[in-house]
């Protein structure tokens, strides 16, 4: 199902489709998991990061993200001031301790790790590391998953590269973006993940670039936006909000700087 999903409903990221379904369908399978999975997904806005890890979540869960062994943290809303840092880390690992008590196989996503304060995400380091029991419980069966704009700039990079030098985005492969981004993203000081010990010391499994989008993608998050909605696909209709997006670079005007993220108000001016 997850796999179906992804193929019918995430366009453009081949490699995220690939890695996801083999690192969760690997995992799951895993009846002896040395540690829990935990997956870093960057790209810029609108390229799929939330609606991957809800994707997961409907894979795993009947109730998806509302299900109670679903866990979201939201860095602006839930761990805001900086001045409070030690407090989140204690309320971080106790909120962590208790529902894995209650689920092993609890799902916990953290969201704008790109705003979260540095120093406060490897307060769960020992949750992610190779330890069979910690006072008593055992985490290797939890999935952490974490998402971030960290580091799309040298996604972007490495995607362009490959255009201009006549090269199809589906040649990208993880080992040509993977290493860079992790590095990116540990030295990058607008980075929850700022010389994180999660990255120092390779507690998480996968670095997951979502490339930015084209305009042939846009078009498909339209299309599937509308059959969604029960509406009739006129193809003018998607070409018009297609083309209202705004591209970058400046020069070339590839991809767009919003992925899909407003396809849904544009289609409720068009359509409502």
């Amino acid at each position: 199902a997850l796999q179906e999903t992804l193929d019918k409903r995430l366009f453009g990221q081949h490699l995220v489709s690939k890695v996801v379904v083999k690192a969760v369908r690997g995992f799951l399978n895993n009846t002896n998991a040395k540690k829990p999975l935990a997956l870093s997904l960057h790209g810029w806005t609108g390229t799929g990061k939330n609606f991957v890890s809800k994707i997961v979540a409907e894979s795993i869960y009947k109730k998806g993200l509302q299900s109670k062994y679903v866990h979201q943290f939201v860095a602006t809303l839930h761990f805001p001031h900086a001045h409070s840092i030690n407090l989140y880390k204690d309320q971080l690992q106790s909120w962590i301790r208790g529902n894995v008590s209650i689920c092993p196989r609890s799902l916990f996503i953290f969201d704008e790790m790109d705003k979260m304060h540095a120093g406060l995400i490897d307060s769960i380091k020992p949750f992610l590391d190779y330890y069979e029991l910690l006072d008593g419980v055992s985490y290797r069966q939890a999935i952490f998953i974490f998402l971030s704009n960290a580091g799309a700039e040298k996604i972007t990079e490495v995607a362009l590269d490959f255009w201009r030098n006549g090269r199809t985005r589906e040649d990208i492969q993880l080992t040509d973006i993977q290493n860079a981004l992790s590095v990116s993203v540990f030295n990058n000081k607008n980075s929850g993940f700022w010389h994180s010990t999660l990255i120092d010391k390779n507690l998480i499994d996968y670095f997951i670039p979502f490339l930015p989008l084209e305009y042939k993608h846009v078009k498909m998050c339209v299309r599937v936006e509308v059959e969604s909605r029960g509406y009739a696909v006129d193809e003018d209709i998607l070409t018009r909000i297609a083309d209202e997006m705004t591209y970058f670079p400046r020069e070339e005007r590839i991809y767009s700087d919003k992925g899909c993220k407003t396809v849904d108000a544009k289609l409720d001016y068009y359509y409502d």
